[in-house]
């Protein structure tokens, strides 16, 4: 249905990219369509590649494929025929992910001197009992059925919307970001990309204690993220920083600073659309545009002005646009409106005949 969905979009809409995100994949069909229509495909694949498995079944049908670990996964995706992969690392939106002003009652209700959103995966479970002395709140889901956190669960283990997590990161003193893992174990999994945890909370300028991994060091530095090894040493660095809140101030800037400079979703798309143009010779392509001929008659181009004022759109708005728009218009149309419509029918006809 999605897949379909995004088929019937397409064919108003002529976008120059479909892009999908893991865990939305479109049909091996729909993909094999977008290909033989030459519409660029793109998956942004921010899962890990050893648990979710799928990308074996639909990266070769992808044009270009995106993914948050390096080897061995990029050397496994060469070796199913995808030429086009490259390592694009999550980030944050500072529009969203930002410092907040919060009322006393706010941080009564969010705050903590310790405190962990996301699910309750088995290492978590096993490492936060270490946690329990300390004023420690637990956000997030999956986490019934355990008695000795119960107590520490907020909301009954209710999901939590993403306003409310970006208060919650506010007003916590230290925030806790352990990499989740099935293994109960394995408390720290070492393992090597970087969740999307890690980049919100330094975009608020939240402190956080984070788990170090593997390809890390590429995207902070030891003095922009406050990392640590062990349970023991997580231990630790709480009574440290709890201690000493100039230290998290210190940590928290610096981290903020880095991912505003380096790691927002602005800049990764930059990198990725680069990378399809650099790949994809004659990407994207030029339109017409529906700017005004110098000799159109003065009645039409106030006609068209309205119009295009009426839709939203610009003076210079590219036919595609102006056809897009008028689509999702509702009611009945006026003479205007019907002739641009039929010259897009007309214009994809004499297309597929040339």
């Amino acid at each position: 249905m999605v897949s379909q969905a995004i088929l019937a979009k397409v064919e108003t809409f002529e976008p120059d990219l479909v892009l999908c995100l893991a865990q939305a994949p479109m049909s091996r069909q729909a993909l094999r369509r977008l290909r033989r229509d030459g519409v660029a495909t793109a998956m942004w694949f921010v899962e890990d590649f050893r648990v979710f498995t799928y990308w074996r079944a639909f990266a070769p049908f992808y044009d270009f494929f995106a993914v948050i670990q390096r080897e061995p996964l990029l050397d496994e995706l060469a070796a199913i025929g995808v030429e086009n992969a490259i390592y694009l690392p999550l980030a944050a939106l500072p529009a969203f992910h930002r410092p907040m002003e919060l009322s006393p009652v706010e941080r009564h209700r969010y705050g903590a001197d310790v405190a962990f959103l996301g699910a309750g995966y088995p290492n978590r479970r096993v490492a936060f009992r270490r946690l329990t002395h300390l004023d420690f709140r637990i956000w997030g889901t999956e986490w019934d059925g355990d008695a000795v956190l119960a107590r520490h669960v907020q909301m009954n283990g209710g999901r939590v919307s993403p306003e409310d997590a970006v208060k919650i990161y506010n007003a916590t003193r230290i925030n806790l970001n352990l990499h989740s893992s099935v293994q109960a174990q394995t408390l720290v999994t070492g393992g090597d990309f970087v969740n999307p945890r890690t980049f919100e909370l330094a975009a608020i300028g939240a402190f956080q204690l984070v788990d170090r991994r593997g390809l890390m060091d590429e995207l902070f530095t030891d003095d922009e993220l406050a990392t640590f090894g062990d349970m023991d040493e997580l231990v630790a660095l709480i009574e440290r920083f709890l201690a000493d809140p100039d230290e998290r101030a210190a940590f928290a800037a610096r981290g903020q600073a880095r991912v505003l400079r380096d790691h927002t979703y602005q800049q990764r798309m930059t990198t990725l659309l680069d990378f399809i143009a650099a790949r994809r010779p004659g990407w994207p392509p030029r339109r017409q545009d529906a700017g005004f001929p110098a000799d159109m008659p003065e009645g039409l181009r106030a006609e068209l002005g309205g119009l295009l004022q009426r839709l939203g759109l610009p003076h210079d708005a590219a036919f595609g646009d102006v056809i897009a728009r008028l689509r999702q218009q509702t009611g009945e149309l006026d003479a205007l409106e019907t002739s641009l419509l039929f010259l897009d029918e007309w214009r994809k006809q004499y297309a597929a005949k040339g």
